[in-house]
């Protein structure tokens, strides 16, 4: 019998205490609990993690964000700007492995939860700290969103068009990158405590920084030729053809046939084989000199076709292409089917619950979205109970109080 048959996950026996709110560590949070970490998340009484009212789309009345974000997770209330409530996540976070928290810089501290404190009494403890800046440098005070690390980060200025400002990602890609990065470096510091007997440490991750990791060459193009790279739209400069191409209905579709074997193919495939001869498109070098020519004829082949057509001529030809997906192509699609790309969970509020499965596939001890967001304290009984022997007794006298 395999691990994966006697329902083992990797990270199963890993505990986490998830502070913070929003996006930036709670999706670390989640992250973690898709490979079967205990994800312990604490939320303030009475409101609790503002994710479960944020999005605009919902369903009997309920938002269809925090069902995703908090998923695989169990949600307890406690005060933490009460002395007590402060007191009672120093016991809970000392049965901990990982501390996850995303506020600004010194928050932790002024609680009596700084690391140095938490350490003392668990000493093989990983704390997980995402923020704007990171915790270190003239910026580490300042409010620092998602949105002003992807700016600083750089992937703002290089986005869009040149004549354009610079526009959103769509997605909170600052946040969700920095998150995936505190969530590598937590398993890094867990394996370091681990494999080599060492204690626990901080993983600090500045949501610029996760940005700045993606920005390719962009950094010596600077430094040593004085190149600031910019916005260039849908084309990569002087890689050609690589584009989005309008069809008859209205759709585009990506065709990338740069690659000088490729274009041979994709010449023959739309009825020129002669452009693969010509001079002007010969050599990648030409192609790129040659590139907003060569966008037009592809487009006046492209626009008399519909994007399934297009695809299934690049697909027969060898040439990589595809259909610009919306959401919509995504859940009627059988490619994302076959690999149960997006995985139907039952919601207690809203019924069945369609999200996007976990990622990375594991081959032996696959993760598994287990259940969608909890309700808020669903598990107080049970965490403060069981973990920590509070009575139900001591229980209801700090709810009364305003603790929990």
């Amino acid at each position: 019998m395999s691990e994966a048959d006697n329902g083992a996950r990797p990270l199963d026996g890993v505990r986490v205490v998830e502070m913070g709110s929003l996006l930036a560590g709670p999706f670390c949070g989640q992250l973690l609990g898709d490979f079967g970490a205990e994800v312990i998340k604490v939320e303030p009484p009475g409101k609790g993690d503002p994710m479960r009212l944020w999005g605009r789309q919902r369903k009997n009345g309920h938002t269809l964000w925090w069902p995703i974000i908090a998923r695989n997770k169990k949600s307890v209330t406690l005060n933490l700007r009460e002395d007590e409530g402060q007191k009672i996540a120093r016991k809970l976070i000392a049965e901990a492995d990982v501390v996850v928290e995303n506020f600004r810089p010194g928050t932790m501290e002024r609680w009596g939860l700084g690391y140095d404190d938490l350490s003392r009494e668990n000493p093989g403890l990983v704390m997980v700290r995402v923020s704007g800046y990171g915790q270190t440098g003239p910026y580490r005070d300042q409010a620092g969103f998602g949105v002003i690390g992807e700016a600083m980060g750089g992937i703002r200025h290089i986005t869009g068009y040149p004549d354009q400002p610079p526009p959103r990602v769509g997605v909170s890609l600052g946040d969700s990158l920095a998150a995936t990065f505190g969530a590598l470096g937590a398993l890094t510091a867990l394996y370091n405590r681990e494999k080599h007997g060492g204690r626990g440490q901080v993983v600090d991750v500045g949501i610029y920084e996760a940005i700045l990791a993606l920005m390719e060459s962009t950094i010596p193009e600077y430094a040593l030729t004085g190149h600031v790279r910019g916005r260039t739209g849908s084309i990569l400069p002087f890689v050609a053809p690589s584009n989005i191409y309008p069809t008859n209905e209205g759709d585009y579709v990506l065709i990338g046939g740069n690659a000088d074997t490729v274009f041979r193919r994709l010449a023959g495939a739309v009825g020129h084989p002669e452009w693969a001869e010509n001079e002007r498109y010969a050599t990648h070098n030409a192609r790129g000199e040659n590139q907003q020519e060569l966008d037009g004829m592809i487009s006046d082949w492209t626009e008399k076709r519909t994007v399934e057509e297009v695809i299934e001529v690049m697909a027969e030809a060898g040439v990589p292409a595809g259909k610009v997906f919306t959401a919509k192509d995504m859940v009627e699609d059988p490619h994302y089917a076959a690999r149960e790309n997006i995985v139907t969970v039952e919601d207690p509020k809203i019924g069945e619950f369609p999200m996007q499965n976990v990622v990375p596939r594991l081959s032996g001890t696959p993760g598994e979205v287990r259940w969608t967001g909890p309700d808020l304290g669903q598990h107080n009984e049970e965490v403060y109970g069981e973990i920590l022997g509070l009575s139900k007794e001591e229980q209801r006298t700090l709810a009364e109080r305003g603790i929990v």
